[in-house]
């Protein structure tokens, strides 16, 4: 048995590697895969704890989750792509939307 403090360390050290590549990173998609593992991080906190406390409750949470960042990765691979064919560029700091 693999002692919950094992799974909570790791999804800490994933987050903290997604909050640090989203303040780090000027490429959206870098940004953008940044927050998915910030999500997945997340997530292996509910399973761990849903296991732990023999709940079915906090797995179904992470159900809906990852449906929302499914949706979230389609939405925003989209944007990416409008932004890239408008622009030229996916460096943050080179993307002004308000400019014509």
């Amino acid at each position: 048995m693999v002692p919950i403090a094992a799974y909570l360390i790791l999804a800490a050290i994933l987050f903290c590697i997604g909050i640090a590549a989203f303040l780090i990173k000027r490429n959206v998609i870098s940004i953008f895969m940044s927050i998915e593992l910030m999500l997945n991080a997340v997530n292996l906190t509910f399973v761990a704890f849903a296991h732990m406390w023999h709940q079915v409750s906090g797995q179904i949470f992470v159900f809906f989750v990852m449906v929302v960042a499914a949706a979230e990765a389609a939405v925003g691979l989209a944007i990416i792509i409008a932004l890239f064919r408008s622009r030229q560029t996916l460096n943050v700091d080179q993307v002004n939307l308000m400019k014509n």
